[in-house]
């Protein structure tokens, strides 16, 4: 009995590790990607800062700096720290916010100020989604310059085929091309560390960059230029986010097993090799990385670097279109298209008007910026208040009552992680003049759209609450004065189940009819990520033949009512999908003219989204035949 139960155990453990490795080889191609090609440009943008001369002193400093924020914020507070502290498993910016705002539910305004920092840093994050695609290929397609300057020209042009590409063939989904992703990121690491092993092997000196006390030298020997050194080193860590929220997918020991026995040791090597390959060479400093790479080996280098900042740039999109579907189930932003591009993973996800506001953006910026020198000044401050966020609540909200830490542990580690997060931010922010007014303008601008469509939507509450009728009362007179009833079942759509449904108000105002079944059904999407299936519908039979369901989802599942109301019962009968017809309302509101909480100019634009919002039949993917939408007017007034 002990043999076979230590067998069995021993099966299982050596399963479940088999499974973690796989899992880890794919988190290289996904999770990886955009902090994987941070050495197409971080080193060169470290030493082109400020004035950087080519000395060993210097090349060491440079070096020991990046390697110890690599150590500090990926390694220690990202891979110890943060990705403990997830959301049922799901990690992420918005994942940790509705984590938050779960915890502070007994605090309604520590709450409320949750809600518009998450805000504030999920409008960040969609910043950084713009700029990743496009400094990654822009410096991954400069490697032509170096090879010869006949390609220079090309640069641009080049880069913006190679992402107009990638952005028009989102519609068909990452499942095809996936399946690519590990190889050609393994490939790519694999290259990264050869490049850098030969190199330390000519110069094993550069090995002196690893003590830290040469990155202090360094940073104080640089007098004011030493905050603009900060801001380019912090280059080399971009991606902590998508290491974060990717976690859901791929799980923390995946992540950390990728990260610390192949990502990092990859990087290292290669900062240390260019290192290496400017001390041999002063004149490498202009590109590092390719002047780094044997001359023979430059184009296919270029192919790989370009395939690789692809994957980068894909892996950030796909983020995009998670964390706006993420973003549509709070109630951040109006219902859009959302398209499925996969039958097996429900994560696989294409959003039309996202991929082509980041299309222009990235187009935009390359042709405002042309270069990745250039265009790295505009990158990093929208990384940066995306971290503080992270750090903030993950130590002070999370962390702290997962594992019972006291006050004073929490404090001093919140204090130290901070302080190096503020730090990186206050470099950043002085690259605002130089281009980081475009991260902040267009976090701006979604910011403004997201708290405009979050106060629109209060005020809407508020302004239906007032025609709102109570649905015991309404029923009751239902049984008094019976309308004509007729067979089959009629769903009667509605945000708040204790209300009578607009659709059925004003069914039974024009045409005094009910279906022989009725049913009051409602959708809640709750701060978790996932429901379990179990818990998945609430039913409670009324009067007259009523019936109110509650489906309820997590902000991280589709809302296919259609698909939950397949394990309905009602008075042990199962739910005939076929016999329902589905009744939704369809509400015009008109401003008044009189203050009501918001600008009538924002209230128009307010009105002018919900106008352009998607359907609440085709969010919930109803089946268009069977749905019957009933209109109504609402004056918005005091």
């Amino acid at each position: 009995m002990v043999n076979h139960d230590g067998a069995t155990s021993g099966s299982s453990l050596a399963n479940h590790d088999d499974r973690v490795v796989k899992l880890a080889i794919a988190a290289i191609g996904v999770v990886f990607g955009d902090i994987g090609t941070s050495p197409l440009y971080a080193f060169k943008e470290v030493m082109g800062s400020g004035s950087v001369t080519v000395t060993p002193d210097n090349v060491y400093g440079a070096i020991s700096l990046i390697f110890w924020t690599l150590t500090i914020i990926l390694t220690i507070e990202y891979q110890f720290f943060i990705t403990r502290a997830d959301n049922k498993g799901e990690g992420g910016i918005l994942a940790m916010v509705a984590l938050a705002m779960r915890n502070m539910a007994p605090f309604p305004r520590i709450q409320k100020a949750v809600f518009f920092v998450g805000m504030a840093s999920v409008a960040l994050f969609f910043g950084d989604g713009v700029i990743t695609p496009a400094i990654s290929v822009l410096s991954a397609v400069e490697g032509l310059e170096v090879a010869t300057p006949f390609f220079k020209p090309a640069v641009v042009p080049i880069s913006l085929t190679v992402l107009c590409i990638l952005f028009f063939f989102q519609y068909k989904g990452t499942a095809k091309v996936g399946a690519l992703f590990g190889p050609v990121m393994i490939a790519w690491f694999g290259s990264l560390a050869l490049i850098g092993v030969s190199h330390i092997i000519a110069n094993p000196g550069v090995l002196q960059a690893l003590d830290p006390r040469y990155g202090v030298k360094f940073l104080l020997s640089q007098g004011g230029h030493a905050m603009m050194v900060l801001g380019a080193v912090f280059l080399a860590v971009t991606g902590a986010e998508a290491l974060y929220a990717d976690m859901g997918h791929f799980g923390r020991r995946a992540i950390n097993l990728a990260w610390v026995s192949f990502a990092f040791p990859a990087l290292v090597l290669n900062y240390l090799g260019q290192g290496a390959a400017v001390l041999d060479n002063p004149e490498a400093v202009t590109n590092p990385f390719y002047l780094s790479v044997p001359s023979w080996g430059l184009y296919p280098m270029v192919a790989l670097a370009t395939m690789a900042t692809v994957i980068a740039s894909q892996a950030v999109i796909s983020g995009a279109f998670s964390a706006s579907f993420q973003a549509i189930q709070l109630g951040l932003l109006p219902r859009l298209t959302i398209k499925h591009t996969s039958h097996t993973d429900k994560g696989q996800i294409y959003v039309p008007a996202i991929n082509w506001t980041l299309l222009v953006a990235v187009i935009m910026l390359i042709l405002m910026f042309q270069s990745s020198g250039h265009l790295a000044a505009a990158y990093g401050i929208a990384v940066t208040g995306t971290m503080i966020t992270v750090t903030f609540f993950a130590f002070t909200i999370v962390l702290r009552q997962l594992f019972r830490w006291s006050w004073p542990t929490t404090l001093l580690l919140l204090t130290f992680f901070m302080v190096l997060d503020l730090t990186f931010f206050i470099a950043n922010v002085l690259k605002i003049p130089d281009g980081g007014w475009f991260s902040l303008l267009l976090g701006g601008t979604i910011y403004f759209l997201m708290s405009t469509w979050h106060q629109g939507q209060n005020l809407l509450s508020r302004v239906v609450r007032k025609e709102q009728i109570p649905l015991g009362p309404f029923l009751r007179q239902l049984e008094e004065h019976a309308p004509t009833r007729g067979p089959g079942i009629a769903v009667y759509m509605t945000q708040n189940p204790d209300v009578a449904p607009v659709p059925l108000v004003q069914l039974l105002r024009h045409a005094w009819f009910l279906h022989e079944t009725g049913i009051i059904l409602s959708v809640n999407i709750h701060e978790k990520p996932f429901i379990q299936e179990q818990a998945r519908i609430e039913v409670k039979p009324l009067a007259s033949r009523f019936y109110c369901v509650v489906i309820h989802f997590g902000f991280m599942e589709h809302p296919d009512v259609p698909k939950a109301l397949e394990a309905l019962q009602l008075d042990g009968e199962p739910f005939m999908m076929e016999e329902a017809a589905f009744f939704a309302g369809n509400t015009l509101f008109l401003p008044s003219g009189e203050r009501v909480g918001m600008p009538q100019w924002r209230l128009r634009f307010f009105l002018a989204l919900v106008h352009l919002s998607r359907s609440a039949p085709s969010f919930f993917n109803l089946p268009p035949r069977q749905v019957v939408t009933i209109g109504s007017q609402i004056v918005i007034s005091r």
